[in-house]
């Protein structure tokens, strides 16, 4: 049986699809975002010259791109639309979120399917799919894929040292694990070794369609130079995302998850950082800290710690 569960955390909401104890799928929500599904009363601020499509200004004050305006819409025209991409920012700039324009009852989405409230997953069921986002990559026998985002897709390399055919197939396993672990959407390529035989190219094929067959999307054929793409509905920042744009705010998070859960006693919670994140734990992630942990929060920090590696203590004083 499979159940999506949540893991309510300081600074974000993590959620996890679990089969048994095995972890299937990952997503990250960080509050104040525009998700995929929300309803916002919205006004039109422009439209397209003849088009059903414009820019919204919703009633936070965020902006989205707004499409299926009605014919007859001017600019000023106030309204309900749905989210259907959350903001994703880039280097340099941030792509606005999408919506769509809604008209009459509308009901409101998750963007997830009903996931179970949880105190906190059990030790090493967040952290293997975390460290696998942040380095990109996820190992196989034989090889490694290497995941990484650029502002056109985001792209899966595949390294071993297999020959060629054996290589590819022993890695899709690994692709399809990371396609769902780090909630991947939009365009996707995939750069297979080069596999000159036909044949060699179908069994890859094959034995990728089969990997993803209860995965939404689309997919080509791999061409002459093993390469494969792969488009699936895109809602929001993927892990790989966040990485890319905010390291440091992906890692004060999880150091801040680090600290709620570790054990000991005494009075005093000693949580050690690398000096960059210091600036990014906000005062109310502190606060909440302290109040689940029921102790006085004490932040170090130690420029030898990598930005990944935080470390907690309890303490007597």
């Amino acid at each position: 049986m499979t159940e999506w569960v949540t893991e309510q955390g300081i600074g974000e909401t993590r959620e996890v699809l679990f089969e048994g104890d095995h972890v299937l799928a990952a997503r990250l929500r960080w509050p104040g975002e525009l998700t995929a599904g929300s309803i916002h009363d919205a006004k039109l601020t422009s439209k397209a010259s003849g088009k059903n499509r414009g820019k919204v200004t919703l009633s936070g004050g965020q902006e989205a791109l707004v499409d299926h305006l009605p014919r007859a819409a001017t600019e000023g025209l106030s309204g309900k639309v749905r989210i259907t991409r959350s903001p994703i920012a880039e280097r340099g700039r941030l792509k606005l979120a999408q919506a769509r324009w809604i008209n009459g009852d509308a009901t409101q989405e998750t963007g997830a399917p009903t996931s179970k409230p949880m105190r906190a997953f059990d030790t090493g069921q967040w952290e293997e799919v975390w460290h696998a986002a942040s380095s990109g990559s996820i190992a196989f026998s034989g090889g490694e894929i290497l995941c990484a985002v650029t502002p056109g897709m985001t792209v899966i390399d595949i390294d071993g040292d297999l020959p060629p055919r054996e290589l590819a197939l022993a890695a899709v396993p690994a692709i399809a694990k990371a396609l769902i672990w780090f909630d991947l959407g939009g365009n996707i390529g995939i750069d297979f070794p080069t596999l000159e035989a036909k044949a060699d190219r179908r069994a890859v094929d094959e034995a990728l369609a089969k990997a993803l067959l209860e995965w939404p999307h689309e997919r080509t054929a791999m061409n002459g130079f093993g390469f494969v793409q792969i488009v699936a509905r895109l809602e929001g920042p993927s892990l790989l995302h966040r990485f890319a744009t905010s390291r440091t705010g992906m890692c004060a998070r999880y150091a801040v998850r680090v600290a709620e859960r570790t054990e000991g006693t005494g009075p005093v919670l000693l949580l050690t950082v690398h000096p960059a994140l210091k600036a990014k734990l906000k005062p109310e992630w502190v606060e909440e800290l302290s109040k689940r942990t029921g102790r006085q929060v004490r932040i170090e920090t130690n420029p030898a710690l990598a930005l990944e590696a935080p470390s907690a203590q309890i303490m007597q004083a």
